[in-house]
């Protein structure tokens, strides 16, 4: 059974960065991935879940702090003639430069496990640049203008992937957590062809993408979801498992999903143990399961609770 959790926040802070620090230096990020391929049970090392980096890049302001993730703040694009407007950044704008150079440092320690970069999904990149509120009124009154932006996302999203994998990247994990809050035929229409291009611009046989959704209209648009494309799909903490495993293609693999919060980072170890063993009892049995966290660990996570989650992820093996 495979172990592919999100662990970037939490090590970081074990081995002494802030959260702010660690998000805005490639070597940081590179000594936490090299540290995690080194001395974490893990099949493939996950680079941060920093969906903050790409809005960004467009010109959004983003807010750091020492054990929060950054938050994109503000409104950067609200009519059609802002997204009209706004240009598509170069995939070498601000913070994406530093992703790119995290993969290639951390690729050069050949450390002996495959490498993945993160990046934002296209219809979530929307709704940080639009504001996710706003978003949700303009998918009933202004249809053609998030189709628009969404061209835009994606050109994008498709060039600083490209660049992810130019730098060393052995495959890509896409948060999408936006389109698991609107309906399934939003989701069909607003999230799924964007993503699917994104996937074929930058899928192969030896180069895989990942798609994660933690919203709770997930399983409802499973067709839609599996209908992408990407070899794996990482599905959070609200979503029943076994019930997309049910769903999913043979050759998907099915990624989640322990509750990053109410068990990892406020639990006990015994309850980490017995979360795991219940889920691996509902999904085990599924050769394209692959054990994880429900999303990103929090970087104040007690260390110990880590362990235990490692340990029982060893038990299952």
């Amino acid at each position: 059974m495979k172990f592919i959790p999100v662990l970037s926040f939490p090590v970081a802070k074990k081995l002494g960065h802030s959260v702010g620090e660690f998000v805005k230096s490639a070597d940081l990020q590179a000594e936490t991935m090299a540290w995690i391929a080194r001395n974490a049970p893990v099949d493939v090392v996950l680079g941060p879940m920093d969906l903050s980096i790409e809005a960004e890049a467009f010109g959004a302001m983003v807010r750091f702090g020492d054990d929060d993730v950054p938050a994109v703040m503000g409104q950067l694009v609200a009519e059609e003639d802002d997204v009209a407007a706004l240009a598509v950044p170069p995939p070498t704008t601000g913070r994406c430069t530093m992703a790119a150079e995290a993969i290639a440092k951390v690729k050069a320690m050949n450390v002996g496990k495959p490498v993945f970069g993160g990046m934002i999904g296209p219809f979530s990149l929307a709704g940080r640049l639009a504001d996710v509120n706003e978003m949700m009124f303009l998918l009933m009154d202004e249809p053609e203008t998030v189709h628009a932006l969404l061209e835009k996302t994606t050109a994008f999203l498709s060039a600083y992937g490209a660049a992810l994998k130019a730098a060393g990247a052995d495959g890509l994990f896409m948060a999408e957590p936006l389109a698991g809050v609107i309906s399934p035929a939003a989701l069909e229409e607003f999230s799924a062809p964007y993503v699917k291009r994104i996937r074929e611009a930058l899928q192969s046989v030896d180069f895989p993408l990942v798609y994660h959704n933690c919203g709770g209209n997930v399983t409802k648009a499973a067709e839609a979801i599996f209908a992408q494309g990407t070899a794996g799909c990482h599905f959070g903490n609200a979503i029943d498992l076994a019930s997309m495993l049910e769903k999913a293609p043979a050759e998907t693999l099915v990624m989640g999903n322990v509750d990053p919060v109410a068990m990892l980072a406020q639990g006990s170890p015994d309850g980490i143990k017995a979360a795991v063993a219940s889920l691996v009892e509902r999904c085990g049995a599924y050769p394209n399961f692959v054990l994880s966290s429900g999303c990103d660990i929090p970087a104040t996570t007690p260390w110990e609770n880590l362990e235990a989650f490692f340990a029982a992820a060893g038990d299952m093996q």
